[in-house]
């Protein structure tokens, strides 16, 4: 018997894409060529109005690919099987959940282990996009290497605007100017995307990591690569960086100094998974560069690389001006909300190929994501961190 309209909308799984709560956040979980794309699957996608005008979506654009579109979040709730999101949610959303239903967002779970609990509570399957293994399977599906190319093109352009110099050499009847010397410190995705960035605005680059192996590719981008004699490798499991002892830290801040008073831009990109940020620009190195040098410091929500950093605020030290923006992706939001909805659209169909969530948890990838599930919690460090708490209670 051939499947009808009403057999073929049984067995389609409601996706929900509320509007952004938090302040500040500007791009959408769902764009319409993705929903265009879920479309032609057995998944049926409902957007709140105005749900993606920040980013430049309309709701019409919404509804020719696809989507059916209503007033209120609530609906949104109400009606969807799987939530999509961007930001963490507030307790008034944790509220909105149902028993069973499975959320799908940025969820911090290193930082932010109440928040895991509270989902627990709620009973309902929660995945973390930040919690996407390194795994070649999984690349397609990164949202931190999708989100850090956005933030790393972007603080290059902050700091290029910020800066009363000229990035590239420039040969005028009034004289030849110099390029801007531009020190990236990380080379991870961000940091190679700061570096090709930089580079292509004309600026002369050098950069250093504790990782040895992305030399290679710091060279590739036409940028000078600072060898520190390292006893001590600083790649943990999974390419991420790992946290040094403080006599390695110590011997950085030291060779960072030499390189940063000479440095007219200093973008820093180190971060180490549910940690303070480590410190590789002291204030004695502030005091040190030129007026008018720029730092931008990409690791302000964990504390910042720079000692004298506000988190979140632009500030004047020492004549330098130090900058650390939150979310740089959503200045940018259009293509940022492109990139996050691939990467969460193809971890949708690989929990749910036919339209029926499945969730095997010995594979790799549904393990990494799956924090919360039937009212457990699953995410070890959640779980090492809630024995903790009963231990000091």
């Amino acid at each position: 018997m051939p499947p009808t309209e009403e057999t073929d909308a049984a067995t389609k799984l409601t996706v929900g894409v509320p509007r952004e709560t938090r302040e500040g956040e500007t791009r959408v979980s769902l764009t319409p060529d993705v929903i265009r794309q879920l479309s032609r699957k057995p998944f049926e996608i409902v957007v709140e109005r105005g749900a993606g005008e920040l980013a430049g979506f309309t709701d019409s654009a919404f509804e020719d690919a696809g989507a059916t579109l209503v007033d209120a979040a609530g609906d949104v709730y109400s009606k969807a099987q799987v939530i999509l999101k961007i930001q963490r949610p507030t307790d008034d959303e944790i509220s909105q959940l149902r028993e069973g239903q499975t959320l799908c967002a940025l969820l911090q779970p290193l930082t932010n282990q109440e928040n895991v609990v509270k989902l627990s509570e709620q009973k309902v399957t929660a995945l973390s996009m930040d919690a996407i293994p390194r795994i070649t399977r999984a690349q397609s599906m990164d949202v931190l290497s999708s989100m850090s190319t956005c933030g790393g093109y972007m603080a290059v352009l902050l700091a290029a605007s910020n800066l009363p110099k000229f990035f590239p050499l420039l040969m005028t009847a009034a004289g030849t100017i110099p390029p801007a010397k531009v020190l990236v410190l990380g080379a991870g995705v961000a940091g190679l995307q700061a570096i090709a960035t930089a580079r292509r605005l004309g600026a002369q680059v050098e950069a250093f990591d504790t990782r040895p192996v992305v030399k290679e590719q710091v060279e590739s981008l036409g940028a000078k690569f600072i060898d520190i004699e390292m006893e001590e490798s600083g790649e943990a499991e999974g390419g991420y960086a790992k946290e040094l002892a403080e006599d390695h830290i110590k011997k950085e801040q030291e060779a960072i100094h030499a390189h940063a008073m000479k440095s007219d831009v200093v973008i820093t990109t180190a971060l180490v998974p549910g940690r303070r940020a480590p410190i590789l620009i002291t204030e004695d190195t502030v005091k040190e560069m030129a007026p008018g040098s720029v730092i931008l410091d990409m690791a302000g929500e964990m504390g910042g690389n720079c000692e004298v950093t506000t988190p979140g605020e632009t500030t004047v030290v020492h004549g330098v001006t130090i900058m650390s923006p939150f979310d740089l992706p959503t200045r940018m939001p259009f293509h940022a909300s492109q990139m996050y909805a691939k990467n969460i659209a193809t971890l949708l169909e690989h929990i749910a190929p036919d339209g029926a969530l499945e969730y095997n948890m010995e594979d790799e990838i549904t393990k990494g994501v799956v924090l919360t599930k039937d009212g457990e919690v699953l995410h070890e460090p959640t779980l090492a961190w809630m024995k903790e708490k009963e231990g000091t209670a």
